[in-house]
């Protein structure tokens, strides 16, 4: 199981690199191990996947979005929407993005889907 001293390693990486913190998906299992403050005031969705959401901007208006993977063997999914893209377009989007890394996950036997 990943621990604070790695989640807190991956902020740090990907700040470095302009990405901001959107969301956090986190199972009960780690939530509980893992101090409130750790990712500041961004929102924490119970969910059966671990995972962080990042966004930043990208070339001509875009926005890219992340979706980094938090176990031993990380991975992650990424999506670039289009300025003029919909809110309920990237919402489903990123369901969609979070469903795939669930899947992907439970292949690689490093989460539990339900």
């Amino acid at each position: 199981m990943i621990g604070e001293r790695e989640i807190k390693e991956i902020l740090t990486q990907y700040e470095k690199h302009g990405w901001s913190l959107r969301r956090v998906l986190l199972s009960a299992e780690i939530k509980e191990n893992l101090p409130p403050t750790l990712f500041g005031q961004t929102d924490i969705v119970s969910s059966n996947i671990d995972a962080l959401w990042f966004s930043r901007p990208s070339h001509e208006g875009r926005e890219t979005w992340e979706l980094r993977h938090l176990s031993n063997t990380p991975f992650a999914l990424v999506e670039v929407f289009e300025a003029d893209d919909d809110e309920d377009v990237r919402e489903d989007a990123r369901f969609e993005m979070q469903t795939r890394l669930m899947k992907q996950a439970s292949k690689s036997g490093n989460e539990k889907v339900v």
